[in-house]
């Protein structure tokens, strides 16, 4: 094969359906360029323990990006290294404290797979809960106790600008904050300078492949490092305008094989 190419995949909106499955012709699809020796990885804000279920369905034995760069690794070589970067257990709890000044349906602290709730949500812990992970509830200032790899402020539609313009003006040296996309309004914060594009450039770093050989897949707000940084960047047609604007292509939705129809022109796959 004279050229190798690396593909990052997000989950949700881009290699997902609505109904959170792979669809067979993606799945078919990618399986293919597994076999003719490509790299296919996860790239996800989403943590370990809720992606692990496609990791297996794709047959993958690569590296996987979670929570947007936060953490880094392979599950199934222990001496690839591990790279786990979370933020400051004292920033954290300035970031709750500072909250109350807001109308704040939820904060959520993740520390790996143990997830510490604010307050109590049967909602939240429906969607936490994949994965069977440690959960507290109570006051993260008197509960949360380890550097935190994410966390999640679940706002008033109206506050989230405020939220992250305060974020960053106290904090924007020490954390970066995204917004969820419709119909969330969540702000989502990591530690300062972590993303999609960091865990990828360290994947393609391990198997030596060339920027320019690395296709990357999104639609958010979350992937717009990783579309940059890829030699390929593919906007997801459901993607958010600002993607599309940077991204070199432009695919089908989440919903219409989008991942597929684009590799298989691409690699000319029959």
């Amino acid at each position: 094969m004279t050229n190798q190419y690396l593909i990052a995949l997000d989950l949700d909106g881009t290699l997902l359906t609505d109904d959170k499955i792979i669809s067979e012709r993606t799945l078919k699809t990618i399986k293919k360029l597994q076999q003719e020796g490509h790299i296919v990885m996860i790239s996800t804000g989403r943590p370990f323990r809720s992606s692990v279920k496609y990791y297996h369905e794709l047959g993958l034995n690569t590296p996987i990006v979670n929570f947007n760069g936060a953490f880094v690794h392979h599950p199934k070589d222990a001496h690839w290294g591990l790279y786990h970067s979370p933020m400051s257990l004292n920033t954290a709890k300035e970031i709750v404290e500072s909250c109350n000044q807001y109308r704040i349906h939820n904060i959520v602290a993740e520390v790996l797979d143990n997830v510490y709730l604010h307050y109590h949500d049967e909602k939240l812990l429906d969607v936490f809960n994949m994965g069977n992970p440690k959960i507290t509830t109570g006051n993260l200032g008197e509960f949360l106790s380890d550097n935190p790899t994410s966390m999640l402020i679940h706002a008033e539609e109206k506050d989230v600008p405020y939220i992250r313009e305060h974020l960053s003006e106290v904090h924007a040296e020490v954390i970066d904050h995204r917004r969820w996309g419709a119909p969330w309004h969540i702000i989502e914060i990591v530690k300062s300078g972590l993303n999609k594009a960091v865990g990828i450039q360290r994947v393609a770093k391990h198997y030596n492949i060339d920027q320019k050989n690395i296709i990357a897949f999104g639609d958010e707000d979350n992937d717009l490092e990783m579309i940059e940084y890829a030699g390929i960047g593919v906007a997801m047609g459901n993607g958010i305008k600002h993607l599309k604007d940077i991204a070199n292509e432009v695919t089908f939705s989440n919903m219409d094989d989008g991942v597929s129809v684009f590799l298989e022109d691409f690699f000319k796959l029959k």
